[in-house]
């Protein structure tokens, strides 16, 4: 059946055909404009939206790490009085250490009672993460009236608020000492205050931290809390208590002892450390790796080849292996490109020590990398493949960029969504500028997370989006 020119005009201009179009006109200019609009419609969140759609805006902005709308969200805590939407600001400044909230948290302390619980406590803990030195006799005085819903809280909030300040430290630590000694702030919270006292860094608490330690009278959660506490303090009159304690009949108690040896130096540490890694229990392995990773300690990189590749505790190798990438010498380097060569290695092995590789010798082992990443995708090694995905977006490789460049184009070109996204963080990571064709398309992207990771990257690396 033949259909002539003029019947095709008769079809489209027919009503419901031509409501058809419009209908897909106005749906495709709906989607451009949400895109180009998205941080336009993400301050009206912060004006006008419900606590629900607040909460998964911060959300958001945690998981795309953003600070473009800090400003907003400082103006809506001074303003807001609405719990949620003040615990997940506090939340969201805090775990990025970001001031600019404190007037606001002071205000919560000490107008508590017209306040949740939650919110207090999210406001000291605030105070406490940017460590904020006005915090401290606000604290002071809350734990003064010894409400027991705010202690433990408090406790932390106190120390960290100090641990900036000498002389705000040692006021603190004489504060902590004297609740802990004199007051009844229950069993539960005796382990916190005597981490807190630790968390100063003030000398003060030395005395009463290595009474506790060495006492093998005391419950053994508050011998271990005492060891960590010295160990944040990191002077060496706490050293012998914790050498002590590294002898002692109970593994919970040694293990402690064994990871409280970081930050001290000297002889006698390092065979302690080293002694560990012969321990039974586990934890003490686990310790020893992480106290020599602490202390860069090169005459444990044998013991750490040996748990990280025999080791029948999978928390024992992974420590081991963060252990040598802290060390990097020679030695340690050699060990971990054979772990992450070996094939028979488990996944988590194998990805962890890729990880470090590239953070060191990342020239050397990219290709490496890329081969085994191809390999485990043509085995449908999924995880592997994912793990090693991550590891190649995190890659820095200085000068020689042409083999990442290749890499990041045919990802942004063709890839999956996550193989997009990784592709972006090697062109922001090794400011691939030649890959502005790529960016600026991906910018356009249906996919409004890729879109405005695009859209923030060629920002950055000065790539303008043409309109």
């Amino acid at each position: 059946m033949k259909i002539i020119k003029n019947d095709i005009f008769a079809v489209l201009f027919q009503p419901a055909f031509a409501a058809v179009l419009c209908g897909l006109f106005f749906f495709s200019s709906l989607s451009t404009f949400a895109q180009q609009n998205s941080e336009s419609a993400r301050r009206e969140i912060i004006q006008y939206g419900t606590e629900i759609e607040i909460e998964a805006l911060i959300q958001s902005l945690k998981t795309e790490n953003a600070e473009y709308l800090d400003s907003e969200l400082i103006e809506l805590a001074q303003n807001s009085r609405n719990h949620k939407v003040l615990i997940g600001i506090f939340s969201f400044f805090g775990d990025r250490k970001k001031d600019g909230l404190e007037e606001r948290a002071l205000r919560v302390i000490s107008q508590r009672e017209n306040e949740t619980n939650e919110t207090v406590h999210s406001a000291m803990d605030y105070l406490g993460k940017i460590k904020c030195p006005q915090a401290v006799p606000v604290i002071m005085e809350l734990l003064d009236t010894e409400e027991r819903r705010f202690l433990s809280t408090g406790f932390r909030a106190l120390s960290l608020a100090s641990s900036g300040d000498k002389a705000l430290a040692d006021e603190t630590a004489e504060f902590l000492i004297e609740y802990y000694t004199y007051r009844e702030p229950g069993s539960d919270n005796r382990s916190i205050l005597i981490n807190a006292i630790g968390a100063t860094g003030s000398d003060v608490g030395i005395e009463l931290l290595s009474d506790i330690a060495t006492n093998t009278d005391e419950r053994i959660p508050l011998r271990m809390a005492a060891l960590d506490a010295l160990s944040k303090i990191g002077n060496d009159e706490g050293l012998k208590a914790i050498l002590v304690c590294i002898g002692t009949n109970d593994p919970n108690v040694r293990s402690a002892a064994v990871g409280a040896l970081g930050p001290f130096s000297g002889p006698d540490v390092d065979k302690a450390i080293l002694d560990g890694f012969r321990d039974s229990y586990y934890r003490t392995r686990i310790a020893s790796a992480q106290a020599a990773r602490d202390r860069k300690l090169a005459a444990a990189v044998p013991f750490l080849k040996f748990r990280a590749e025999r080791d029948d505790v999978p928390n024992v190798k992974d420590e081991a292996i963060r252990a040598l990438g802290a060390i990097a010498n020679d030695e340690a380097l050699e060990v971990l490109e054979s772990l992450f060569l070996d094939r028979k290695n488990s996944e988590r092995v194998r990805v962890l020590s890729a990880d470090l590789l590239m953070k060191h010798t990342a020239s050397k082992n990219f290709t490496r990398l890329v081969l085994e990443l191809d390999e485990a995708k043509s085995k449908n090694q999924t995880n592997l493949y994912n793990g090693f995905l991550r590891v190649v977006g995190a890659a820095v490789l200085g000068e020689n960029v042409t083999e990442i460049e290749s890499l990041a184009r045919s990802f942004m070109r063709s890839g999956t969504v996550i193989e997009k996204l990784y592709g972006l963080d090697m062109a922001l990571n090794n400011r691939l500028t030649n890959l502005d064709a790529e960016i600026i398309t991906l910018a356009k992207d249906r996919n409004e997370g890729i879109a405005r990771k695009a859209s923030r990257i060629a920002e950055t690396l000065g790539i303008e989006i043409p309109e």
